[in-house]
């Protein structure tokens, strides 16, 4: 048992999500793609987990199950005591809209709507009344520092900034966790660690960060370290206290 599971252990406290014996397999013709080989994992409620590999390794799959974006080939998902496997496809798609913001390597923003848009768009999707939805995107926007920009277009702005509307529109949501795919993947180092301080603070207010990096310098950020190889877990190691300055 990791130090990670003897202090959830200890707690007594119910895991966020808990995945157990997850097999991914993808067939292309006659060829079939082994993902994940049995992943079996736990991450309990304010973690900051880095999930590492080489290419090819899974962690972009492992990912995309977490995100409930993919199916598994078998095994079990249980987030906040849900299988997710249960769930229906309109259920899904509240999980995600409500429950997970996702933060992406190339931001996805729409080009021509501004910040102030793109940052309440989850909330249109989830039927919150405007003037609710408007608020809650101008918190979210001024947590991230950019209450200056909420009319700006994301032409407008710097990779630095697009990317702290990325984070502003994943929070706005209120999620139970945020999962940041490459976050800083476009950017230079110096604006990379500028996102990542977001997170070091997200992360000290009480939100669950999940971040897929190949970065040893951005992992650091993180509390524990997940490393795939060839769709297995290779270790999982936690620590007290974050590597970095």
């Amino acid at each position: 048992m990791n130090a990670s599971r003897e202090s959830l252990a200890q707690a007594g406290e119910q895991p966020m999500l808990v995945i157990d014996k997850l097999v991914k397999t993808y067939v292309m013709g006659a060829t079939r793609v082994h993902a994940l080989r049995g992943v079996s994992l736990q991450i309990r409620r304010n973690e900051y987990v880095a999930i590492m590999g080489p290419s090819g390794s899974g962690k972009s799959t492992l990912m995309n199950m977490i995100g409930c974006l993919d199916t598994p080939t078998s095994g079990s998902y249980l987030l906040e005591g849900q299988a997710v496997s249960e769930m229906s496809d309109r259920q899904l798609a509240q999980v995600r809209n409500k429950r997970i913001g996702f933060v992406f390597q190339t931001f996805n923003l729409l080009a021509r709507a501004t910040v102030l848009s793109n940052v309440e768009l989850p909330l249109v999707y989830g039927s919150v009344p405007r003037i609710q939805r408007r608020k809650r995107a101008m918190e979210a926007i001024a947590m991230v520092g950019l209450a200056d920009r909420s009319s700006h277009q994301p032409n407008e702005l710097s990779g630095g900034q697009r990317q702290r509307v990325a984070i502003a529109r994943a929070l706005v949501g209120h999620p139970s966790i945020i999962l940041a795919d490459e976050p800083t993947g476009n950017l230079d180092s110096a604006t990379g660690e500028e996102i990542m301080r977001i997170f070091d603070r997200l992360h000290a207010s009480g939100q669950t960060i999940v971040l897929v990096t190949h970065e040893d310098h951005i992992a650091a950020h993180a509390l524990r370290v997940i490393r795939l190889r060839d769709g297995m877990i290779e270790r999982d190691e936690s620590r007290s206290a974050p590597r970095h300055d």
